[in-house]
């Protein structure tokens, strides 16, 4: 059996929704989206599959946490 292969993607998103996530792909099929959406000052996880094994949740949770600040920005503010 081959061990599936895991890509994280660091993306951000100003068309619908205003934040910053990350996309995570298994063997190229998008399978989880960890996004901060500064506008509506929310965090959600999008599942793209059934069943998401926790282990793999509760990684990429993780990676979220590292590589998204937390605050959220003041769309407002930008010129």
């Amino acid at each position: 059996m081959t061990r599936p292969k895991d890509r994280v993607i660091i993306a951000s998103d100003v068309s619908g929704r205003d934040g910053i996530g990350v996309e995570i792909y298994r063997d190229d099929k998008l399978v989880i989206e960890i996004f901060r959406d500064d506008t509506k000052r929310t965090r959600t996880v999008t599942l793209f599959q059934q069943e998401i094994a926790l282990d793999l949740l509760e990684e990429r949770i993780q990676t979220f946490k590292e590589e998204i600040p937390w605050d959220f920005m003041d769309s407002g503010n930008f010129k």
